[in-house]
Parts: C-alpha cells; structure tokens; sequence
C-alpha cells in the first residue's frame, strides 16, 4: 500500500492506508485571528511558541505552518516561523501557502522533507508548484479543483485528482508523494459534502492508491456545536479510506474520533494507544500506597 513520508531533520511521519490517522495541527495561522497576524507581523512568535507547546501536548503528528498576513512579507515571515517551530520541536511541518515565493523561502530554510500546502488543478498552479516540490525533495497536497472551481460532481473532482498525479509524475514526484484534498464543503450549505468525501477518498484509495488530506473543520462552518459534527465526520472519513487531517488537536472529542476510529480500523494494535491515554489510575489508599482500583475492591468486598 502507499506510504507517505514527511520528515523533519531526526523524525519521520508516516502517511499510509494501514497507519494511524495523521493529524496536523492547524493552529499556526494568522486567517481569522487577528491578535496572531498581528504578533506575527510584528515579529512577536510568543504566540506561535504557545501553539507548538499545546498542539504537540494534545496529540499533533506534524504542524501547519502558514503566514498568509496581509500587507505583510509573507516569504520572510513564513521561513522565520518554519526555523523557529523546527528549533522547538523535531515534529515535521506541512509548508501552508498560496504564494510561490513564500513557499520557496519556506522550503529553503526546513530542514527535512516537507509537506507542500498546496497545489490545484490549474495549469498555473501544477507549473508553478510541482517544479518546487521535485527541486527540493517535498510531498504535497493536491487539492481537486481548477480553473472551472469546486464540483459538485465527485467523478469531475477524481478526475482533477488524477491529473495532479499524473502531472506530478511528469515532473519526477512519484504518486506516494502526492496527498490528495478531496474537498470538504460546509454540510450546512452542501447536504451532500459529507457522502461526496467519503466516496472520493474509498476511490482514491482504491482508484489512484494516493493518501488523502483535508482541512476537516470546513464541514461544520455555520453550525451549532461544531465539534460534534467534526468528530463525527473525521470517524467516517477514516471508515472511508482517509487517512491524515489538517484540524485542530485541542478539541478533545475530534482527537477521541479519531483515535477510536484508529481502534476500530485495526490500526491500533491491541488497543493500546487507547489504554494509555484513557485507562483510569490506580486508586491511591489512605495511607498513600497504590490501592488497587474500583473493580479489584469490589470483588474483595464481595468475598469476604
């Protein structure tokens, strides 16, 4: 099966259809946080350090970086956050730009092989992207749409998907290194994007063989309760063959989807990721000695 390997200068990140779920942590983007964009412009990274420490405290595999702020120097601000978040912490990071000189001063400076954040279908976008991703050794995420925008049609998205594959390899980017976006349309606004992703990501699984990416929390936009709604998206989009996510680790019924549906994929071998972060403790006895826990006690209680 295909495997997808991001790296950072000492740590490997693998992407595959037998693999845990991949979450990357999106927090370290200045759209919709003015307070951030600000700092950040400023060259105040104080905040950005507080994201990195929290994301990879919740369970964070790798880190969005993106430093799209306007009227600002993206390129110089975008390779000044990569040295930093790399300098914190060996985690690899998905280069997040829609501006080619940004992503080039980004993918000058990180050390190890990156995730590209993004290219499209358009013939601008494939001639300007994949020649960066091939020259500096990078995977990248394909997201399927072009010049006619986003379909609704899922045959008109896999086709897209397919073209960006076979561009990629045109340029020397083999299939593995191409991390397919199928798209997450608000559910809100689409009764139909949720059906539409699932089914593309079994096809692109199955079809083209490449992993899949999205940016998760899109789904719910506009809804009460959001993460209710993510948590439950993110569970059948792993039924469905996805197989990494650019969300937010914070929340912590999104990150217990996710590692559920890692249980029930199989891809947790006896269950152990799960029993480590949510076995209950030992109970602790009076006189501070470890106890032996609610089930033990009663059944001695029962005995006697």
């Amino acid at each position: 099966m295909t495997d997808t390997v991001i790296s950072s200068s000492r740590k490997e990140v693998v992407i595959g259809f037998d693999r845990p779920f991949v979450v990357i942590g999106e927090r370290i983007n200045p759209t919709g946080r003015k307070q951030l964009a600000a700092e950040m412009a400023a060259g105040d990274f104080s905040r950005v350090i507080k994201d990195v420490e929290d994301q990879l405290a919740h369970g964070a595999h790798m880190l969005d970086v993106n430093a799209g702020i306007p009227l600002a120097d993206e390129p110089a601000i975008l390779a000044q956050t990569i040295q930093l978040v790399q300098s914190l912490t060996d985690v690899p990071l998905c280069i997040d730009s829609s501006i080619i000189k940004a992503l080039e001063a980004g993918l000058s400076v990180y050390k190890g092989k990156a995730l590209v954040n993004s290219v499209t279908g358009e013939d601008e976008s494939l001639e300007a992207v994949l020649p960066l991703v091939k020259k500096y050794g990078a995977a990248v995420v394909a997201i399927s749409n072009d010049e006619t925008g986003i379909s609704q049609d899922i045959n008109v998205r896999f086709a897209i998907a397919r073209k960006i594959v076979e561009r990629a390899a045109d340029h020397g980017i083999p299939a593995c290194d191409v991390v397919v976006d199928p798209l997450v349309m608000p559910i809100g606004a689409v009764g139909s994007a949720g059906r539409q992703v699932f089914e593309l990501c079994h096809r692109l699984k199955t079809e083209l063989k490449v992993n899949t990416t999205c940016g998760a929390s899109n789904v719910s936009f506009g809804l009460p309760n959001r993460n209710g709604i993510n948590a439950s998206f993110m569970s059948m989009a792993i039924a469905s063959g996805m197989t990494s996510a650019i969300t937010n680790p914070l929340h912590l019924e999104i990150m217990t989807s996710i590692m559920g549906a890692d249980v029930l994929m199989g891809h947790d071998p006896d269950c152990m990721r799960w029993i480590k972060k949510f076995r209950e403790p030992p109970a602790i006895a009076a006189d501070g000695t470890e106890g032996r826990g609610r089930r033990q006690t009663r059944r001695r209680r029962a005995e006697t």
